[in-house]
Protein backbone atom coordinates (compact mmCIF):
# COMPACT_ATOMS: atom_id res chain seq x y z
CA UNK A 1 0.00 0.00 0.00
CA UNK A 2 2.88 2.30 0.67
CA UNK A 3 3.02 2.78 -3.50
CA UNK A 4 -0.65 3.51 -3.68
CA UNK A 5 -0.31 5.98 -1.23
CA UNK A 6 2.43 7.73 -2.59
CA UNK A 7 0.64 7.70 -6.29
CA UNK A 8 -2.23 9.24 -4.12
CA UNK A 9 0.07 11.87 -2.70
CA UNK A 10 1.92 12.97 -6.37
CA UNK A 11 -1.47 12.92 -8.00
CA UNK A 12 -2.67 15.53 -5.64
CA UNK A 13 -0.44 17.54 -5.98
CA UNK A 14 -0.53 18.45 -9.92
CA UNK A 15 -4.36 18.67 -9.08
CA UNK A 16 -4.50 21.93 -7.15
CA UNK A 17 -2.19 23.34 -9.66
CA UNK A 18 -3.88 22.70 -12.89
CA UNK A 19 -6.91 24.01 -10.98
CA UNK A 20 -5.22 26.87 -10.39
CA UNK A 21 -3.64 27.94 -13.81
CA UNK A 22 -7.22 27.52 -15.03
CA UNK A 23 -8.44 29.38 -12.97
CA UNK A 24 -6.43 32.09 -13.65
CA UNK A 25 -6.50 32.00 -17.76
CA UNK A 26 -10.66 31.89 -16.99
CA UNK A 27 -9.50 35.24 -14.57
CA UNK A 28 -7.55 36.63 -18.12
CA UNK A 29 -10.26 35.63 -20.30
CA UNK A 30 -12.97 37.56 -18.30
CA UNK A 31 -10.91 40.78 -17.98
CA UNK A 32 -10.21 40.94 -21.72
CA UNK A 33 -13.65 40.05 -22.79
CA UNK A 34 -14.90 42.88 -19.94
CA UNK A 35 -12.63 45.43 -22.11
CA UNK A 36 -13.81 44.38 -25.06
CA UNK A 37 -17.40 44.68 -24.20
CA UNK A 38 -16.37 48.28 -22.70
CA UNK A 39 -14.91 49.29 -26.19
CA UNK A 40 -17.74 47.73 -28.11
CA UNK A 41 -20.67 49.76 -25.64
CA UNK A 42 -18.24 53.16 -26.49
CA UNK A 43 -18.80 52.45 -30.39
CA UNK A 44 -22.23 51.35 -29.90
CA UNK A 45 -23.00 54.35 -27.85
CA UNK A 46 -21.47 56.54 -30.62
CA UNK A 47 -23.43 55.26 -33.56
CA UNK A 48 -26.90 55.31 -31.31
CA UNK A 49 -26.31 59.23 -31.01
CA UNK A 50 -25.60 59.29 -34.98
CA UNK A 51 -28.50 57.18 -36.16
CA UNK A 52 -31.00 60.25 -35.68
CA UNK A 53 -28.83 62.59 -37.59
CA UNK A 54 -28.97 59.81 -40.25
CA UNK A 55 -32.60 60.05 -40.37
CA UNK A 56 -33.08 63.69 -40.58
CA UNK A 57 -30.52 64.32 -43.42
CA UNK A 58 -32.11 61.22 -45.20
CA UNK A 59 -35.28 63.39 -45.05
CA UNK A 60 -34.20 66.41 -46.35
CA UNK A 61 -32.45 64.53 -49.23
CA UNK A 62 -35.96 63.16 -49.99
CA UNK A 63 -37.69 66.57 -49.60
CA UNK A 64 -34.63 68.22 -51.86
CA UNK A 65 -34.98 65.30 -54.33
CA UNK A 66 -38.92 65.97 -54.48
CA UNK A 67 -38.56 69.60 -55.03
CA UNK A 68 -35.91 68.77 -57.89
CA UNK A 69 -38.37 66.71 -59.56
CA UNK A 70 -41.06 69.63 -59.22
CA UNK A 71 -38.68 72.29 -60.08
CA UNK A 72 -37.33 69.85 -63.56
CA UNK A 73 -40.65 69.67 -64.28
CA UNK A 74 -41.88 72.91 -64.05
CA UNK A 75 -38.79 73.82 -66.24
CA UNK A 76 -39.44 70.95 -68.93
CA UNK A 77 -42.95 72.68 -69.40
CA UNK A 78 -41.76 76.23 -69.72
CA UNK A 79 -39.40 75.15 -72.25
CA UNK A 80 -42.08 73.46 -74.08
CA UNK A 81 -44.69 76.14 -74.14
CA UNK A 82 -41.46 78.84 -74.93
CA UNK A 83 -41.08 76.67 -78.32
CA UNK A 84 -44.64 76.20 -78.66
CA UNK A 85 -45.04 80.17 -78.58
CA UNK A 86 -42.17 80.53 -81.26
CA UNK A 87 -43.16 77.84 -83.51
CA UNK A 88 -46.78 79.66 -83.86
CA UNK A 89 -45.20 82.86 -84.25
CA UNK A 90 -42.53 81.72 -87.42
CA UNK A 91 -46.21 80.58 -88.99
CA UNK A 92 -47.56 83.87 -88.68
CA UNK A 93 -44.30 85.19 -89.88
CA UNK A 94 -43.85 82.55 -92.81
CA UNK A 95 -47.65 83.81 -94.03
CA UNK A 96 -46.83 86.95 -94.32
CA UNK A 97 -43.77 86.64 -95.80
CA UNK A 98 -45.65 84.06 -98.52
CA UNK A 99 -48.37 87.03 -98.59
CA UNK A 100 -45.50 89.45 -99.88
CA UNK A 101 -43.61 87.15 -102.15
CA UNK A 102 -47.18 86.89 -103.91
CA UNK A 103 -47.98 90.39 -103.87
CA UNK A 104 -44.04 90.94 -105.34
CA UNK A 105 -45.00 88.80 -108.16
CA UNK A 106 -48.30 89.72 -108.84
CA UNK A 107 -46.95 93.53 -109.84
CA UNK A 108 -46.22 93.82 -113.17
CA UNK A 109 -42.42 94.45 -114.52
CA UNK A 110 -42.90 96.86 -117.26
CA UNK A 111 -43.54 100.26 -115.81
CA UNK A 112 -46.68 102.89 -116.25
CA UNK A 113 -46.83 105.19 -118.49
CA UNK A 114 -45.21 108.54 -116.93
CA UNK A 115 -44.14 106.55 -114.05
CA UNK A 116 -40.21 106.79 -114.95
CA UNK A 117 -37.83 104.10 -116.52
CA UNK A 118 -37.70 100.84 -115.76
CA UNK A 119 -34.88 99.93 -113.67
CA UNK A 120 -32.79 96.22 -112.82
CA UNK A 121 -33.43 95.22 -116.69
CA UNK A 122 -30.65 95.12 -120.11
CA UNK A 123 -32.60 97.80 -122.05
CA UNK A 124 -32.67 97.05 -126.31
CA UNK A 125 -29.94 99.41 -126.98
CA UNK A 126 -27.06 97.65 -124.62
CA UNK A 127 -27.73 99.33 -122.12
CA UNK A 128 -28.83 99.09 -117.98
CA UNK A 129 -30.71 101.26 -116.15
CA UNK A 130 -29.23 101.15 -112.53
CA UNK A 131 -31.96 99.62 -110.12
CA UNK A 132 -32.55 101.05 -106.32
CA UNK A 133 -29.22 98.94 -104.34
CA UNK A 134 -27.23 98.22 -107.02
CA UNK A 135 -23.51 98.60 -106.98
CA UNK A 136 -21.15 98.08 -109.85
CA UNK A 137 -19.77 94.72 -108.20
CA UNK A 138 -23.93 93.42 -108.27
CA UNK A 139 -24.26 94.73 -112.10
CA UNK A 140 -20.96 92.86 -112.63
CA UNK A 141 -21.59 89.36 -111.39
CA UNK A 142 -25.57 89.60 -112.57
CA UNK A 143 -24.26 89.67 -116.06
CA UNK A 144 -21.13 87.43 -115.48
CA UNK A 145 -18.72 90.36 -116.55
CA UNK A 146 -15.78 92.00 -114.52
CA UNK A 147 -16.11 95.06 -112.79
CA UNK A 148 -12.92 96.40 -114.63
CA UNK A 149 -14.92 95.98 -117.93
CA UNK A 150 -17.83 97.15 -116.92
CA UNK A 151 -15.47 100.75 -116.20
CA UNK A 152 -13.62 100.75 -119.00
CA UNK A 153 -16.95 100.38 -120.95
CA UNK A 154 -18.42 103.53 -119.48
CA UNK A 155 -15.24 106.47 -118.59
CA UNK A 156 -15.73 108.88 -116.54
CA UNK A 157 -18.34 106.83 -114.48
CA UNK A 158 -17.66 107.04 -110.87
CA UNK A 159 -19.20 104.00 -108.86
CA UNK A 160 -19.65 105.82 -105.81
CA UNK A 161 -22.56 108.00 -107.10
CA UNK A 162 -24.41 105.51 -109.19
CA UNK A 163 -28.37 106.99 -109.32
CA UNK A 164 -31.60 104.92 -109.70
CA UNK A 165 -32.54 104.91 -113.35
CA UNK A 166 -29.23 106.09 -114.37
CA UNK A 167 -28.11 104.22 -117.68
CA UNK A 168 -24.53 102.30 -118.02
CA UNK A 169 -23.45 100.31 -120.95
CA UNK A 170 -22.81 96.29 -120.49
CA UNK A 171 -19.67 95.29 -122.33
CA UNK A 172 -20.39 92.34 -124.49
CA UNK A 173 -19.03 88.60 -123.99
Amino acid sequence: MDTLSRDSNSSGSVLPLVGVIAGALGLILAIVALVKLSTLQKTVAAHDAEIPRIASVEGEVRAATAKTETDLKALREGVQNAFNQYGEQLGVINGKIAKIEEAQKAKPVAAKAGAGPVTGVLNADGTYSIAPGDTLAKVARKFGTKLDAIEAENPGLDPAKLKVGQKIRIPKK
